[in-house]
Protein backbone atom coordinates (compact mmCIF):
# COMPACT_ATOMS: atom_id res chain seq x y z
CA UNK A 1 0.00 0.00 0.00
CA UNK A 2 1.54 3.31 -1.00
CA UNK A 3 1.32 6.53 0.94
CA UNK A 4 -1.07 8.27 -1.51
CA UNK A 5 -3.68 5.52 -1.05
CA UNK A 6 -3.34 5.78 2.71
CA UNK A 7 -3.86 9.53 2.66
CA UNK A 8 -6.90 9.36 0.37
CA UNK A 9 -8.67 6.65 2.40
CA UNK A 10 -11.47 8.09 4.55
CA UNK A 11 -11.13 7.46 8.27
CA UNK A 12 -13.33 4.65 9.60
CA UNK A 13 -14.28 6.61 12.72
CA UNK A 14 -14.75 10.30 13.40
CA UNK A 15 -14.78 10.51 17.19
CA UNK A 16 -14.07 8.38 20.26
CA UNK A 17 -17.76 7.54 20.65
CA UNK A 18 -17.76 5.90 17.20
CA UNK A 19 -14.97 3.56 18.34
CA UNK A 20 -17.05 2.37 21.33
CA UNK A 21 -20.25 2.03 19.28
CA UNK A 22 -18.50 0.13 16.48
CA UNK A 23 -16.84 -2.21 19.00
CA UNK A 24 -20.23 -3.07 20.51
CA UNK A 25 -22.04 -3.31 17.16
CA UNK A 26 -19.39 -5.57 15.61
CA UNK A 27 -20.44 -8.33 18.03
CA UNK A 28 -23.79 -8.66 16.25
CA UNK A 29 -22.54 -10.09 12.95
CA UNK A 30 -24.75 -9.29 9.96
CA UNK A 31 -26.94 -7.03 12.16
CA UNK A 32 -23.97 -4.88 13.21
CA UNK A 33 -24.87 -1.89 10.99
CA UNK A 34 -28.42 -1.74 12.38
CA UNK A 35 -27.11 -2.10 15.94
CA UNK A 36 -24.63 0.72 15.25
CA UNK A 37 -27.47 2.93 14.00
CA UNK A 38 -29.64 2.04 16.99
CA UNK A 39 -26.84 2.88 19.45
CA UNK A 40 -26.18 6.18 17.70
CA UNK A 41 -29.92 6.92 17.65
CA UNK A 42 -30.06 6.17 21.38
CA UNK A 43 -27.11 8.45 22.10
CA UNK A 44 -28.71 11.23 20.05
CA UNK A 45 -31.88 10.54 22.02
CA UNK A 46 -29.98 11.02 25.29
CA UNK A 47 -28.75 14.40 24.06
CA UNK A 48 -32.32 15.21 22.99
CA UNK A 49 -33.58 14.14 26.41
CA UNK A 50 -31.12 16.52 28.08
CA UNK A 51 -32.38 19.32 25.83
CA UNK A 52 -35.99 18.31 26.52
CA UNK A 53 -35.60 17.84 30.28
CA UNK A 54 -33.45 20.95 30.69
CA UNK A 55 -35.81 23.17 28.72
CA UNK A 56 -38.83 21.91 30.66
CA UNK A 57 -37.06 22.44 33.98
CA UNK A 58 -36.00 25.99 33.08
CA UNK A 59 -39.47 26.91 31.79
CA UNK A 60 -41.25 25.49 34.85
CA UNK A 61 -38.83 27.28 37.17
CA UNK A 62 -39.29 30.61 35.37
CA UNK A 63 -42.17 31.58 33.08
CA UNK A 64 -44.39 28.46 32.99
CA UNK A 65 -44.85 27.11 36.57
CA UNK A 66 -47.09 24.04 36.87
CA UNK A 67 -49.17 25.67 39.66
CA UNK A 68 -50.15 29.23 40.52
CA UNK A 69 -49.50 30.96 43.86
CA UNK A 70 -52.74 29.53 45.26
CA UNK A 71 -51.59 25.99 44.48
CA UNK A 72 -54.06 25.45 41.64
CA UNK A 73 -52.83 23.26 38.79
CA UNK A 74 -51.89 25.05 35.56
CA UNK A 75 -52.14 22.14 33.16
CA UNK A 76 -51.84 24.52 30.20
CA UNK A 77 -48.41 25.59 31.48
CA UNK A 78 -47.34 21.96 31.77
CA UNK A 79 -48.43 21.34 28.16
CA UNK A 80 -46.70 24.53 26.92
CA UNK A 81 -43.44 23.86 28.77
CA UNK A 82 -43.19 20.24 27.63
CA UNK A 83 -44.23 21.14 24.06
CA UNK A 84 -41.60 23.88 23.69
CA UNK A 85 -39.03 21.47 25.09
CA UNK A 86 -40.22 18.79 22.66
CA UNK A 87 -39.65 21.07 19.63
CA UNK A 88 -36.14 21.97 20.83
CA UNK A 89 -35.33 18.26 21.30
CA UNK A 90 -36.87 17.35 17.92
CA UNK A 91 -34.64 19.82 16.08
CA UNK A 92 -31.58 18.58 17.96
CA UNK A 93 -32.43 14.93 17.28
CA UNK A 94 -33.17 15.46 13.59
CA UNK A 95 -29.94 17.37 13.02
CA UNK A 96 -27.71 14.83 14.76
CA UNK A 97 -29.45 11.80 13.25
CA UNK A 98 -29.11 13.25 9.75
CA UNK A 99 -25.44 14.12 10.26
CA UNK A 100 -24.25 11.18 12.36
CA UNK A 101 -26.69 8.23 12.56
CA UNK A 102 -27.82 8.17 8.91
CA UNK A 103 -25.21 10.13 6.90
CA UNK A 104 -25.84 7.78 3.95
CA UNK A 105 -29.44 9.04 3.78
CA UNK A 106 -28.51 12.65 3.07
CA UNK A 107 -29.20 12.24 -0.63
CA UNK A 108 -32.86 12.79 0.29
CA UNK A 109 -34.18 16.30 0.72
CA UNK A 110 -33.57 17.59 4.25
CA UNK A 111 -36.98 19.30 4.16
CA UNK A 112 -38.74 16.04 3.26
CA UNK A 113 -36.84 14.09 5.93
CA UNK A 114 -37.58 16.76 8.52
CA UNK A 115 -41.29 16.52 7.69
CA UNK A 116 -41.23 12.72 8.02
CA UNK A 117 -39.14 12.84 11.21
CA UNK A 118 -41.38 15.54 12.68
CA UNK A 119 -44.57 13.61 11.81
CA UNK A 120 -43.33 10.47 13.57
CA UNK A 121 -42.13 12.57 16.50
CA UNK A 122 -45.51 14.32 16.71
CA UNK A 123 -47.32 11.00 16.97
CA UNK A 124 -44.97 10.09 19.83
CA UNK A 125 -45.37 13.57 21.35
CA UNK A 126 -49.16 13.32 21.27
CA UNK A 127 -49.08 10.02 23.16
CA UNK A 128 -46.48 11.39 25.54
CA UNK A 129 -48.52 14.54 26.29
CA UNK A 130 -51.64 12.50 27.03
CA UNK A 131 -49.57 10.35 29.39
CA UNK A 132 -47.87 13.32 31.13
CA UNK A 133 -51.03 15.37 31.63
CA UNK A 134 -52.91 12.37 33.01
CA UNK A 135 -50.13 11.06 35.25
CA UNK A 136 -48.02 13.97 36.52
CA UNK A 137 -50.09 14.83 39.63
CA UNK A 138 -50.45 11.22 40.76
CA UNK A 139 -46.75 10.50 40.13
CA UNK A 140 -45.69 13.61 42.05
CA UNK A 141 -47.85 12.61 45.02
CA UNK A 142 -46.56 9.03 44.87
CA UNK A 143 -42.85 9.79 44.47
CA UNK A 144 -42.35 12.89 46.66
CA UNK A 145 -42.26 10.81 49.89
CA UNK A 146 -39.62 8.58 48.27
CA UNK A 147 -37.40 11.51 47.18
CA UNK A 148 -37.98 13.64 50.28
CA UNK A 149 -35.33 11.91 52.47
CA UNK A 150 -32.74 12.65 49.75
CA UNK A 151 -33.83 16.28 49.58
CA UNK A 152 -33.65 16.53 53.38
CA UNK A 153 -30.02 15.45 53.25
CA UNK A 154 -29.24 18.73 51.48
CA UNK A 155 -32.09 20.92 52.74
CA UNK A 156 -33.21 19.64 56.16
CA UNK A 157 -35.94 22.28 56.56
CA UNK A 158 -37.47 21.68 53.12
CA UNK A 159 -41.26 21.32 53.12
CA UNK A 160 -42.72 20.04 49.84
CA UNK A 161 -45.48 21.98 48.15
CA UNK A 162 -48.08 21.13 45.53
CA UNK A 163 -45.83 22.89 42.97
CA UNK A 164 -42.85 20.72 43.95
CA UNK A 165 -44.98 17.56 43.74
CA UNK A 166 -46.23 18.58 40.29
CA UNK A 167 -42.73 19.43 39.00
CA UNK A 168 -41.41 16.08 40.24
CA UNK A 169 -44.41 14.27 38.74
CA UNK A 170 -43.89 16.02 35.40
CA UNK A 171 -40.23 14.94 35.29
CA UNK A 172 -40.99 11.33 36.22
CA UNK A 173 -43.80 11.14 33.65
CA UNK A 174 -41.41 12.61 31.07
CA UNK A 175 -38.73 10.00 31.78
CA UNK A 176 -41.22 7.15 31.31
CA UNK A 177 -42.71 8.79 28.21
CA UNK A 178 -39.30 9.43 26.64
CA UNK A 179 -38.26 5.79 27.03
CA UNK A 180 -41.41 4.51 25.29
CA UNK A 181 -41.32 7.19 22.58
CA UNK A 182 -37.62 6.57 21.83
CA UNK A 183 -38.35 3.02 20.71
CA UNK A 184 -41.35 4.21 18.68
CA UNK A 185 -39.23 6.92 17.02
CA UNK A 186 -36.36 4.61 16.13
CA UNK A 187 -38.42 1.87 14.53
CA UNK A 188 -40.89 4.19 12.79
CA UNK A 189 -38.11 6.40 11.41
CA UNK A 190 -36.10 3.40 10.28
CA UNK A 191 -39.11 2.10 8.35
CA UNK A 192 -40.15 5.43 6.83
CA UNK A 193 -37.75 8.39 7.11
CA UNK A 194 -34.56 6.37 6.56
CA UNK A 195 -35.91 3.44 4.54
CA UNK A 196 -33.53 4.35 1.69
CA UNK A 197 -30.54 3.21 3.78
CA UNK A 198 -29.34 -0.37 3.35
CA UNK A 199 -29.66 -2.60 6.39
CA UNK A 200 -26.02 -3.70 6.02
Amino acid sequence: MNQSNTLSSPPTTRNPLDIIILAIASRFGDKSKEVERFLKFMFVGVVGFIVDFGTTTILQATILPPVNKSGDALTTNVILATSIAFVAALLSNFTWNRIWTYPDSRSRSARRQLFMFAFISLVGWFGREIWITTAYRALGTLFMPIFLPLVHMYKPAYIPSRAADDKLGTMIAMVIGVIVVTFWNFFANRRWTYNDVDAK
